[in-house]
């Protein structure tokens, strides 16, 4: 049984959500709480070898079965490795991406069967669901923009994968995650993310301080 506070930050790229988990981590410090931030496809040794196979601009043939194995290999070892023992020592634990990515990347924009979907989910994870998840949302050209912005400022940085897909793609996507929310209004908010950082970041506040309350009571 999890004693910690799963939280989780989604949305399309260039959204915002990794600038904002790292907020969310200091503010959270600053308040005595013990936080681990972690990544998906990542978190782990292996989990960040898978990732520069998913990131990779080269790879633009990898098959969307292959795309979702790979996605659910470095979830099972993240979530063993890292989420479960992290959440059973009573940690807060900051995930940029989960479950929630997999359904809005490759269930709503590759259409990947939702049967084969969800038992990839459920069986790397164990059914671990996070507490909160935060979805960032803004219109696709904003979030493209921002991409673009994030990679010029650092030249070491390429386009990966993913932002190099049509637009229609990162429609998708963003509607996936629309629906996610819909669906799951308890767990999952829709975050504006179309204001300054610190507005944003305020109203993230809210609603981490909720479920941190709420972790408490």
């Amino acid at each position: 049984m999890e004693h910690g506070l799963f939280i989780t930050f989604e949305g399309i790229e260039g959204c915002g959500k990794s600038t904002q988990l790292k907020l969310v981590a200091d503010d959270l410090k600053a308040k005595g709480c013990d936080v681990v931030t972690t990544r998906e496809p990542g978190g782990t040794v292996i989990g960040d070898q898978i990732r520069r196979i998913l990131l990779a601009p080269e790879h633009k043939n990898l098959e969307p079965l292959a795309e979702l194995f790979l996605y659910a290999a470095a979830r099972a070892q993240h979530v063993h490795e890292l989420i479960r023992p992290e959440l059973a020592r009573g940690k807060v634990v900051l995930c940029d991406r989960y479950v929630d990515a997999t359904r809005a990347y490759q269930g709503a924009a590759r259409q990947i069967d939702p049967q084969i979907l969800e038992r990839l989910i459920d069986v790397p994870t164990g059914g671990l669901m996070p507490t909160l998840t935060l979805i960032l949302d803004c219109p696709v050209e904003v979030g493209l923009r921002r991409a673009v912005t994030r990679n010029a400022q650092h030249p070491t940085t390429k386009e990966d994968r993913f932002e190099r897909e049509a637009r229609d793609f990162h429609e998708r996507v963003r509607l996936g995650y629309l629906a996610i929310a819909k669906q799951e209004p308890k767990r999952v908010k829709i975050i504006d993310a179309t204001g300054s950082v610190e507005s944003i970041h305020q109203t993230i506040l809210q609603e981490v301080d909720r479920v941190v309350h709420n972790s408490r009571a």
